[in-house]
């Protein structure tokens, strides 16, 4: 007999747990469809770009009559997001000068809070010689530019040296021969 008050009391306790959570399901479900949280992806038009380059970016994720914000570290300052002529909303951005060589994640929040977006864009450096502090010769990154290409160019000073030294000793070496052969003409 005591067995039936016990079971009672445990289903009255689990009927109380399971009550609130049942409930909290319902009530997220029934949550207005607009206020749902969004994800999607920045479009980077160029995807590559180098220091002081500048990017186009494309969303979707929070209609095309809203606006939004755009983060990286890769840029200058915050990019904001307008309407474009389509669909979905466009920025364009500025890379950091000295933006190091590296893959940025870019982070877009629609303005009302109810969708985001993510993207990558890649920094790249071209091989472009410039000016290093402090300069050796002048003329900033000319001067790397005119060392490769006297390099390139062939003999220098030392080969045109050594080249004289052996003109001249051929031409004293003709002269003593000619100067003998007058000698032996004449006896």
């Amino acid at each position: 007999m005591r067995s039936l008050p016990l079971t009672f009391c445990a289903a009255i306790v689990a009927g109380t747990i399971a009550l609130p959570a049942s409930a909290a399901l319902a009530e997220s479900k029934a949550e207005d469809p607009a206020n749902e949280k969004r994800s999607g992806t920045v479009s980077v038009s160029p995807s590559r770009v180098s220091p002081g380059g500048e990017v186009e970016l494309r969303v979707d994720v929070c209609g095309k009559d809203r606006s939004a914000r755009g983060n990286s570290e890769a840029f200058a300052s915050e990019a904001r997001f307008e309407p474009a002529d389509g669909k979905g909303l466009v920025a364009h951005a500025r890379i950091r000068s000295d933006a190091a060589p590296d893959d940025y994640e870019i982070w877009v929040t629609c303005k009302d809070g109810h969708g985001k977006a993510t993207g990558t864009v890649t920094v790249v450096h071209h091989g472009r010689p410039s000016p290093v502090a402090p300069v050796r010769a002048g003329g900033g990154g000319a001067a790397v530019l005119a060392e490769e290409a006297a390099a390139d160019e062939g003999p220098g000073t030392r080969h045109a040296i050594i080249g004289l030294g052996l003109g001249a000793v051929a031409a004293v070496a003709v002269a003593f021969r000619s100067a003998r052969r007058r000698r032996s003409a004449l006896h």
